[in-house]
């Protein structure tokens, strides 16, 4: 056996790195390829009367919006993070975050992952994040 069988935690950490790789490519063949097929996509925010809520997003509307980004904005989501845990073909990665747009913060919180090892490797089968203006670092 080799190394990257071995440590499962290192590879769902690069199977992470690929896909923000990917996303900050605006590459969407890529992006696609990190998924699984049965990719679910959600996101906490604050609902209009202020409350929390949560709002299922496509994962291929996900995709076209990263992709369509103008090469006039330059963003980058930086991970602080990134903590791993493996049970055999199921993972789970925890990343807070910092989304800055043109060099200034937009906004920070949590991602939280949910990675299957399929035939091809580790995809990922869900995804949910927080977004806060309030209390980022800068």
């Amino acid at each position: 056996m080799g190394f990257a069988q071995d440590n499962p935690e290192k590879n769902v950490e690069t199977a992470i790195k690929d896909f923000f790789q990917a996303f900050h490519d605006q590459d969407a063949t890529k992006l696609r390829d990190k998924a699984s097929s049965d990719i679910r996509m959600q996101t906490i925010g604050k609902s209009s009367e202020g409350h929390d809520s949560v709002v299922n997003v496509p994962y291929e509307r996900f995709v076209k919006s990263i992709v369509s980004i103008p090469d006039s904005v330059q963003f980058q989501e930086r991970l602080l993070s990134i903590s791993v845990k493996v049970d055999g073909s199921l993972a789970q990665a925890w990343t807070p975050y910092e989304f800055w747009i043109n060099g200034n913060i937009s906004h920070c919180g949590v991602n939280f992952f949910q990675l299957i090892k399929e035939q091809e490797g580790w995809k990922l089968l869900y995804i949910i994040d927080t977004r806060r203006k309030e209390g980022c670092i800068e």
